[in-house]
């Protein structure tokens, strides 16, 4: 289904996000090869290795045409956590102007649950499908997760951005983005990094002011996976 996704045009937005609670994230098979000892991670990051074994993990959920609140909210009433990214949107009819509160992803709400009973998921109103490869379903990057949940949480200017995969990849150490990782588009006179959410093919802009991030703060990918 990502494949049919469209990306997003830029445009200038802030962003809010509903979130249940905040829990350690667990680390992926596909992500073990890096080094998290070798820095000051936040303790959710520290505590990764310790729910390596856990049963739940994030998945995206498919859901229908503007139900994305509405199945956030019904998942958190049945004890679900989910994550449901939102941006403001401004408006202007004629003299009168509103700020609309939209999903980033529409049509998606990630939530995090163990697969093996996932049928009070499937049963929620509004929810389609879990997202994966044909019928088996996938899990979410939970790297990915934490960063843009990190970025967030700091209420840093964000925008939607076309989905970018590719360049150099990089992971903030220092401060309030501690743990963050994404793609490094330019970092004079101001950092731009870019998000992803690789299984939805959508990404997000940051603009971080250098006086945010250190140089020392930002480290290659090359030099935390050696």
């Amino acid at each position: 289904m990502a494949s049919d996704i469209h990306p997003f045009g830029p445009f200038s937005t802030q962003l809010s996000f509903s979130s249940r609670h905040w829990d350690a994230v667990a680390m992926c098979e596909n992500e073990k090869r890096i080094r998290f000892s070798d820095f000051s991670q936040p303790a959710a990051i520290q505590a990764i290795g310790r729910l390596d074994g856990a049963s739940t993990r994030w998945f995206a959920l498919a859901v229908k045409p503007r139900f994305d609140k509405a199945v956030a909210r019904a998942l958190e009433v049945k004890g679900y956590e989910t994550f449901l990214p939102l941006y403001k949107k401004y408006h202007k009819y004629g003299a009168r102007s509103k700020d609309s509160e939209l999903p980033l992803f529409p049509g998606y709400v990630c939530c995090r649950f163990d697969l093996q009973t996932r049928l009070p998921i499937l049963t929620t109103p509004g929810v389609i499908q879990v997202l994966g490869a044909g019928s088996r379903p996938i899990p979410l990057s939970d790297l990915e997760i934490y960063s843009l949940q990190a970025a967030l949480k700091a209420q840093l200017p964000v925008q939607p951005f076309p989905f970018v995969d590719a360049g150099q990849r990089v992971r903030i150490n220092r401060g309030v983005l501690a743990g963050v990782e994404g793609i490094v588009l330019r970092l004079k006179p101001s950092l731009r990094l870019v998000l992803s959410i690789t299984l939805l093919q959508r990404s997000v802009l940051l603009e971080i002011g250098r006086d945010q991030v250190s140089s020392g703060g930002i480290l290659d990918w090359a030099e935390v996976t050696s």
